[in-house]
């Protein structure tokens, strides 16, 4: 029997290793269920976005588990991996989650702190004399 393939999301600091697996549409993340880990509406949306724009709610169970940043990175990088999954699993996939930017990994990250500095880019009050 062959594994199961893991597939790899990120967003900020955010790292999700996503397996899709023939089933009924249970999603667990880090061995918890999917409401109890993601108790926000957004973030549950986010995260099954892939799934409704190919209309496989139903068809795939998802097994996820994720590190760092906060929840909303986690469900952005759970979001990039289930749609690379879905993409592997079947190449008709490749045009509406192409147009709907499913695979996009959102650059942003939190800018450093610059020495001098109380936070990346405010400054110390300035005082003339």
């Amino acid at each position: 029997m062959q594994r199961p393939q893991i597939f790899i999301g990120r967003r900020k600091t955010s790292v999700a290793r996503v397996r899709l697996i023939p089933g009924s549409g249970n999603v667990t993340v880090n061995k918890k269920t999917f409401e109890q880990y993601f108790p926000i509406e957004n973030q549950r949306r986010d995260v099954l976005r892939p799934l409704e724009i190919v209309e496989a709610l139903d068809k795939y169970d998802v097994v996820a588990n994720v590190r760092g940043g906060g929840r909303s990175g986690q469900a952005g990088a759970i979001r990039l991996g289930i749609a690379r999954a879905l993409l592997r699993l079947d190449e008709t996939y490749h045009d509406p989650l192409k147009k709907a930017r499913m695979f996009t990994r959102d650059p942003r990250m939190v800018e450093r702190k610059k020495y001098g500095q109380p936070k990346a880019r405010k400054r110390f009050q300035f005082s003339k004399r």
